[in-house]
């Protein structure tokens, strides 16, 4: 860390304050949002949150901060993500949402509040979850391929066809999270609507596919526990595909622990290196 970066400091654009905390980390503030680097796991670093904290940002500490932003890799890092965060606030607060109180019936339970994107367009919270309601008109805009039957669009992946279909309601970031979200949920979609074909890593569905046909006629794991009964160890579980079917033929093998890495879509046996196990098992109402 160079001396020129232990004050506070104005970035053009956005009005964004840089420092360090009283405890070492970086910190910034835009508007009435902190964020710091906060340490991680196996040295890296996550984004946090705080809101309308008053105290000079030279002064705040770890138990300040709430949320995961995700992970960050260095300092420029996270200078590049507070950029972003506080570009994408300048522009929600530049569109004019408001909120509302509401007592709406949701596919999630009550509505405790929403927030009005427009009209016809409300996003809705609840005890447990939440999404959007479009109104009739507004649903009959979204691309069928896409469309949700009673507007109900909920708001883990669903919000991201909401945002594809109005795109002028969203911030830049969060047209570009959408915009992944569909790429990585139903690729198909999209590819038909934009007359694209996604490569290999541009949609996590569309990889998850293509992992699971070269692999159909190999074992998978589905389920994995460190062994009591063999050292440094693990106890696999596996089916051909992976499938998960009651039905479908199941088979326990040793991994050395050292090679056992899951992947992205889980872990391929080779049975030339790790043997079938009929063993003692570690795996509770495991029977013979």
């Amino acid at each position: 860390m160079t001396s020129d970066q232990k004050g506070p400091d104005l970035t053009p654009g956005p009005k964004v304050r840089f420092a360090i905390s009283v405890e070492g980390f970086p910190v910034a503030q835009f508007d009435d949002t902190a964020f710091a680097m906060l340490p991680g796991h196996a040295e890296t670093y996550f984004l946090g949150h705080a809101w309308r904290i008053r105290r000079p940002l030279d002064e705040l500490l770890r138990k300040d901060f709430y949320g995961h932003g995700g992970v960050l890799a260095d300092q420029e890092a996270f200078r590049a993500k507070v950029l972003e965060q506080a570009e994408h606030i300048r522009e929600r607060q530049a569109l004019g949402r408001h909120e509302i109180r509401s007592h709406a019936n949701t596919p999630w339970g009550p509505s405790q509040g929403a927030t009005v994107f427009a009209e016809g367009v409300v996003c809705h919270s609840t005890a447990g979850h939440g999404g959007f309601h479009l109104a009739t008109d507004r649903n009959a805009k979204v691309d069928r391929r896409l469309r949700r039957p009673g507007g109900w669009y909920e708001e883990d992946a669903e919000w991201a066809i909401v945002a594809l279909s109005f795109p002028h309601l969203f911030t830049s970031f969060e047209r570009r999270c959408a915009e992944q979200t569909v790429k990585d949920s139903w690729p198909d979609a999209w590819e038909a609507i934009f007359a694209t074909v996604l490569a290999p890593g541009q949609s996590h569905e569309k990889d998850r596919r293509a992992f699971h046909a070269r692999h159909a006629g190999d074992w998978i794991v589905i389920s994995a526990i460190r062994s009591e009964h063999h050292g440094r160890h693990v106890e696999v579980i596996a089916t051909l595909g992976g499938h998960r079917d009651r039905e479908t033929e199941q088979r326990r093998f040793l991994v050395p622990s050292d090679e056992y890495e899951i992947g992205r879509f889980g872990f391929v046996v080779d049975p030339d290196r790790h043997e079938v196990y009929e063993g003692p098992s570690s795996f509770v109402g495991w029977g013979r």
